[in-house]
């Protein structure tokens, strides 16, 4: 963990909207010694149950999602604009046909209590504590159901607490 540097959350300069919903996120998890990761652009940071937290949301036909749920910790990591290819790569290859970890060049960041990878800007590891898939008749604008999910394949929230913040030297 050279390359990186431990910082409070307090300490986290960069714009949240920009950093998840614009310039996106690589959420890692790892099960039975493996690692995968995915792209994702929902999501945010803020404050619950008295704990800083970041709350993600993974679709339920999503293989990273099998690796969020079977660990209690998972990274979400931060880029910048060098690595958008990349990002759209591990966005749209499922981890289940390909070994996409390792045609993604990433490199993987030994200890940091979750998977996370050394190319990135800033790393929050996060431990899981809550989980919970949207149900239909919660939406109160029913806009945004039909709009989003015209499959039916509702999203999991998770909301984690963020552990550790690492920003790269």
């Amino acid at each position: 963990m050279k390359r990186f540097k431990e910082i409070s959350v307090q300490e986290i300069n960069e714009n949240p909207f920009k950093m998840i919903g614009t310039d996106w996120m690589l959420v890692a998890a790892e099960k039975e010694g493996k690692v995968n990761a995915m792209t994702a652009s929902w999501g945010g940071l803020g404050v619950i149950w008295n704990k800083n937290v970041a709350y993600v949301f993974l679709r339920p036909q999503r293989y990273t999602r099998e690796f969020v749920d079977s660990s209690e910790k998972f990274s979400l990591s931060f880029y910048d604009e060098s690595y958008k290819e990349k990002l759209k790569y591990l966005g749209s290859v499922s981890g289940r046909q390909e070994d996409k970890m390792a045609k993604s060049g990433l490199t993987l960041l030994e200890g940091a209590d979750a998977p996370c990878f050394v190319e990135a800007s800033v790393v929050l590891v996060c431990r899981k504590m809550y989980a919970q898939k949207f149900e239909p008749e919660c939406f109160v604008d029913k806009s945004v159901e039909s709009v989003n999910y015209p499959n039916k394949d509702y999203h999991i929230m998770y909301i984690a607490e963020i552990e550790k913040v690492l920003v790269r030297e």
